[in-house]
C-alpha cells in the first residue's frame, strides 16, 4: 500500500511537468522552412510546361490522322491496330485533370477577387479553357463545372457536363477573359509563355476563341460565325512571335523527344500517307522532318553513319501491319528490314530541347482562311491560306538552323500551291493537318471536324471499331469508371456507348 501511495504521489508531482512539456508541441513539429503556400504564377507556369504533347499522343491522335505509326504490339497497342487500350487512352485525362486543371482551379480561386492580380486571373482562365478544350474534344462529355474542386470543396465525384454545355462556357470564358486583360495592370513577368505580355495573351485567347468557334461549323454554324466575328474583333495572332510555344531545356525536356531518344527510339516511323503527301507536293518540310537509316537491320543499327535526310530516299511506313506481317511490304519496297523506314528525326524536331508548339499563327491563319471562304469574316481566303503555309514553314527555324527552311524554298512552294476554287475546304484543312504535325489533339480534332485530309482507314484486321472506319474519340479511364461510376454512366447514357467510334457532339457527318 505504501509503494502504491508513493507511485500515485510521484505521478501527481510529474503531471505538471508533462503538461508543460506539451505546451508548444504542435509548433515544434512544424517544419519552419516547409512550403505552406504556392505562388499562383508558378502554378500557372507549371500547367503550361505540363501541356507539352506527350509520347501518348503518338499512340492515338498522331496515328489516327496517319502522320506517325508503329508496327509493334504489346502495352502500347493502340490506334496502330484500332484497339481500345485504356492504359493509353487515359493519357490526356490523367495529365490534364491531375496536373493542370487541379492547379488552374486553385489559381483562379486565389486570384479571382484580387484586383492586383487581374491579369494572372485572366491568363489562368484562358489556359484553363484551352486545357478543357483538349479534354472535351478527346472524350466528349466531361467533368467541367465541378472539376478540380477536390481540394477546395471536397468534391471527389464531379458530375459530367454535356459537351454542348462545356463549349458554351469555354466560348464565354475565352471571350471575357481575353477582353479583361489589361496592360495597365500588374504584369506577370515570370510567365514562361510570353513574359507577361498582355497583348500576346489577348491574341492567344482570341485565337483559341476562333479555334473553338470553328469546331461548331457543322453542329451550329450560326454560333460559329458569331464567335468567329468576336475573335477577329478582339484581335488574333498576327505573326509567329505570338505562337504559344514551350521552350524546353535540359531541365524540362521535350516529352516526345525524351521518348524517341530513349527506349522508344526505334519504335515509331513516319506514316506512308504523310510522307507521300509531302513528297508528291515537293514540300520542303519533309527534308526538315525526316531521316531514314538506310539499310538498318535493327534498332541498334540506326546509327548516324546510316542516316540519310534527303527527300528522295524517304519511305513512309504503311498502316495495317504488325512487326511480323510488315515483312511483305519490306520485301516489296526492297528494304533491309522494318527499321529501314523513315522516322521523325530525333536529332532535330524530336530533340530533347526541341520546342513544343501548342497554338500557332499558322493554324490561326488557316482557320481564318476557312472562315473567310465561308463568309464568316472579311479577308481574302487565298491570301490567308498562303500566309498560313508560309508561317508554318518559317516556324521550322525555331528548331535550329539544321531544320530551318530557306526563304526561296518557302516562296516557291507557296507560289506553286495556290488555293483552288471548289477545293478550298480540302486544301485549307489538309494544310492545317501538316501545320498541326506533332500537336496530336489538334490534328485529330480538326480531322474529325473538317473531314480532311482524305485518308484511307487503317486496314489492320481485328479492329475494335464497330461502326466507323476511323476512331472518333478516346474512351474514359478505368479509374474513372470505378471511382466516379454513377456520373460516368450518366454521361454515357447521354452521349452514347463508351467506344472508340462514338461521335462526340460537334462531330457530325
Amino acid at each position: 500500500m505504501k509503494k502504491l501511495y508513493q507511485s500515485i504521489l510521484t505521478g501527481i508531482v510529474f503531471l505538471p511537468l508533462l503538461i508543460s512539456c506539451d505546451n508548444g508541441f504542435d509548433e515544434m513539429n512544424i517544419n519552419p522552412i516547409a512550403l505552406t503556400a504556392v505562388e499562383p504564377s508558378y502554378q500557372l507556369n507549371t500547367t503550361i510546361v505540363n501541356s507539352a504533347p506527350t509520347y501518348g499522343n503518338l499512340s492515338y491522335e498522331t496515328t489516327i490522322v496517319k502522320q506517325m505509326i508503329t508496327p509493334f504490339s504489346g502495352q502500347g497497342s493502340a490506334a496502330n491496330f484500332n484497339q481500345d487500350n485504356r492504359g493509353v487512352t487515359s493519357g490526356n485525362w490523367t495529365t490534364i485533370y491531375r496536373g493542370i486543371i487541379k492547379e488552374l482551379t486553385d489559381v483562379v480561386a486565389k486570384t479571382k477577387d484580387d484586383a492586383a492580380r487581374t491579369n494572372l486571373y485572366n491568363m489562368a482562365r484562358i489556359w484553363k479553357a484551352y486545357s478543357f478544350l483538349i479534354l472535351t474534344d478527346t472524350y466528349g462529355n466531361i467533368p467541367y463545372s465541378e472539376a478540380g474542386l477536390g481540394f477546395l470543396s471536397g468534391n471527389t465525384g464531379p458530375a459530367y457536363d454535356s459537351q454542348e454545355a462545356v463549349y458554351t462556357d469555354i466560348l464565354n470564358e475565352l471571350e471575357t477573359a481575353s477582353a479583361a486583360l489589361d496592360a495597365s495592370k500588374t504584369k506577370v513577368a515570370s510567365d514562361v509563355l510570353y513574359g507577361g505580355d498582355v497583348l500576346k495573351w489577348k491574341h492567344l485567347g482570341n485565337s483559341l476563341l476562333l479555334r473553338a468557334a470553328m469546331r461548331l461549323s457543322k453542329v451550329n454554324p450560326d454560333k460559329a460565325k458569331e464567335y468567329v466575328t468576336k475573335a477577329v474583333a478582339g484581335g488574333v495572332m498576327d505573326s509567329n512571335k505570338d505562337n504559344a510555344v514551350i521552350r524546353h531545356t535540359a531541365s524540362f525536356t521535350n516529352p516526345v523527344g525524351s521518348s524517341l531518344n530513349g527506349g522508344q527510339s526505334a519504335f515509331y516511323y513516319l506514316d506512308q500517307d504523310f510522307v507521300d503527301y509531302l513528297t508528291a507536293n515537293n514540300d520542303p518540310r519533309l527534308a526538315s522532318i525526316a531521316v531514314r537509316y538506310v539499310g538498318a537491320q535493327s534498332g541498334a543499327d540506326q546509327t548516324e553513319a546510316k542516316a540519310n535526310r534527303s527527300v528522295a530516299v524517304q519511305i513512309g511506313m504503311p498502316q495495317g501491319y504488325d512487326n511480323t506481317t510488315i515483312s511483305k511490304d519490306v520485301a516489296d519496297k526492297k528494304l533491309a528490314s522494318l527499321w529501314d523506314y523513315s522516322q521523325l528525326d530525333r536529332t532535330r524536331m524530336a530533340g530533347l530541347t526541341a520546342p513544343s508548339f501548342l497554338v500557332t499563327y499558322a493554324q490561326t491563319q488557316l482557320l481564318l482562311a476557312e472562315a473567310a471562304h465561308r463568309k464568316w469574316t472579311s479577308g481574302d481566303a487565298a491570301t490567308l491560306y498562303a500566309n498560313g503555309i508560309k508561317a508554318h514553314m518559317q516556324q521550322f527555324a525555331d528548331y535550329g538552323s539544321a531544320t530551318a527552311i530557306q526563304d526561296a524554298a518557302v516562296s516557291a512552294y507557296v507560289a506553286a500551291h495556290p488555293l483552288h476554287a471548289g477545293k478550298e475546304l480540302e486544301e485549307i484543312n489538309t494544310q492545317y493537318w501538316v501545320a498541326s504535325f506533332l500537336v496530336g489533339p489538334e490534328a485529330f480534332a480538326n480531322f474529325r471536324r473538317s473531314g480532311f485530309p482524305v485518308l484511307k482507314p487503317n486496314p489492320y484486321p481485328g479492329s475494335d471499331l464497330k461502326s466507323e472506319p476511323f476512331i472518333r474519340r478516346l474512351t474514359y479511364t478505368d479509374a474513372e469508371l470505378n471511382v466516379n461510376h454513377d456520373n460516368v454512366q450518366k454521361a454515357i447514357a447521354q452521349q452514347g456507348a463508351d467506344l472508340l467510334d462514338t461521335r462526340i457532339w460537334w462531330d457530325k457527318k
